[in-house]
Formats: structure tokens, sequence, C-alpha cells
């Protein structure tokens, strides 16, 4: 029935994900008998989709060209099991009681969508570190998220930092000079699309040369830009360099080292989206 309707549909619009009963305060065993009724926690079972909201998007999404999923949650979601599945993805998060509203806009065109992933979202759950839910006691490793990926050498399925337009930009001249105490990031965005809208440019930098055990890149700033269309503009993203030292457990105290660093601006945590520029400091 869902097909037929499907087909007939000028649009099929998914709204799928998670509420109270899959994500919140997280009470673990030996603590529940402390609580009444406690509901929630962090998913357990797997960062996915419920199984039956995957098997309606894999049945049913094929149906129509005009297909998109809306997510609800706190938090990422894999999506690899069905993302082929549809024409179209939209992080809505937990919006509140005007979600519909901002999302109706947005699907219909009359906002043109900016946000950018606060998390990066992997291949497989398996890339994200594991964890121990009714432990006492948690290790996190240094490395997590986006960092974790990177060091690994695993590509993500959506980057830290990733995110869509109804238009397109380009970015371009791009150059990093040390002015004081402060590295100055510059380069010139430009809309080459028919739609006015929003970048967010993002610098990383990078370690490749460092003697130590160091990031292969971490973001240290951002700055938004909305452009109509045709519009090219200059950004200026202003970095202290004491951000990247490194702390001495040793000596406690941050240190700078004396080197060749990698530092980028793009659209994403992604390689494919920055653009690499080396400076030594």
């Amino acid at each position: 029935h869902a097909k037929r309707l499907a087909k007939k549909a000028d649009y099929v619009v998914f709204v799928a994900g998670y509420d109270c009963n899959d994500e919140g305060e997280y009470v673990s065993n030996d603590q529940a008998g402390n609580y009444m009724d406690p509901i929630g926690g962090d998913r357990h079972q797997s960062l996915g989709l419920h199984p039956d909201e995957i098997h309606l998007i894999r049945e049913v999404g094929p149906e129509n060209e005009n297909s998109v999923v809306v997510l609800i949650g706190g938090s990422m979601i894999m999506m690899e099991e069905w993302k082929d599945y549809v024409n179209g993805i939209l992080m809505a998060y937990y919006p509140g009681m005007e979600g519909g509203t901002a999302i109706g806009q947005i699907l219909f065109g009359d906002v043109n969508p900016s946000g950018k992933l606060p998390f990066v979202i992997p291949g497989k759950e398996t890339d994200l570190p594991k964890v121990d839910w009714d432990t006492d006691q948690q290790r996190y490793d240094y490395y997590h998220g986006y960092t974790k990926l990177d060091k690994e050498a695993k590509e993500a399925a959506y980057p830290y930092g990733f995110g869509l337009s109804y238009t397109e930009f380009k970015v371009t001249e791009v150059h990093f000079t040390k002015k004081g105490d402060a590295i100055e990031a510059e380069c010139c965005v430009k809309n080459t699309g028919d739609r006015a809208g929003a970048q967010v440019i993002q610098f990383y930098a990078g370690f490749s040369q460092s003697s130590m055990d160091r990031p292969v890149k971490v973001l240290k700033g951002f700055q938004r830009v909305a452009l109509k269309p045709g519009e090219k503009k200059k950004v200026t993203i202003i970095t202290p360099i004491e951000q990247l030292k490194w702390f001495n457990e040793k000596t406690d105290t941050w240190e700078m080292e004396s080197m060749e660093y990698d530092l980028y601006l793009g659209t994403s945590s992604s390689e494919k989206d920055l653009i690499l520029e080396k400076l030594s400091l």
C-alpha cells in the first residue's frame, strides 16, 4: 500500500529517528532500582535507525524520485543501510514545537539550508570507540570523532563540518600568513549557483612533521559567509599561534614546535573539501 501511495505522490517524506525512549539520561543496571520507571538512555544496540524504519525507507524510497528522509535525534545516526534509497536527507535534530514549520520551509525551498555537522558520521559503527554501558570505569582514548578516523586513515560517510546547500560555492585564493602572534587565513568564496546561500569556511591545522603523536588535523577556526548568486567575498580567519601548541606532561607546560605546519581552508574536515598550504613557524 505504501509503495502505491509513493508512486502517486508528488513527494515522499519519511520522518524517522529517536524519541525519549531511545535517548536520554542513562541509568546503569545497578542504579535502576533507585529510580521510578527509568526510560531513555544512550542507544545500546545500534547507532542506526530502528529496523522497521530502515525497511520502510528501502522499500518505499525508490518508488518516488522526490523522496527525502528527515532525521529526528540528538546525535549521530548511521545512514549506510538506506542512504542510497532516497534522494535527500535532512538532519533536523530535536527541532521543537516550530520544527515542522522550519522543516517545511527547507523542503519546499523557502529557506536555503546552511547547517554543518557538529560530528563525523563514519562508514561503520566499529570506526568509533566501543563503549561498555554497564561498567563503572571507562577509558577514553586521545583520538575520537574525526581525529580518530583521520589517524586510522578511514574515510567518513559524512565528514565533520559537512553540509549541503541548494546552491554551489567555490573557494579560491587561499593564503596563510603569520602576523604577530597569530595566523591569518584568507580565501575568496564565490556563490556559483542561482540561489542566495551561506557557506561555512573552516580552518584546520595539521601536524604531519611533528615528532610527537599528534592529530592529522584539528579545527582551529571557522567563519560563516552569506552570498547572493554570483557574489564573491573575501573571508579572513585569525587564529592565535598558541592554539598550535602541544601539552608536555613532563614539564607541565604548553610548548610550540618549530616546524612546517599543514594549514587547510575549506568546507569540511575531508581533505577532498580542503585546500592545503604549508607554513613554517
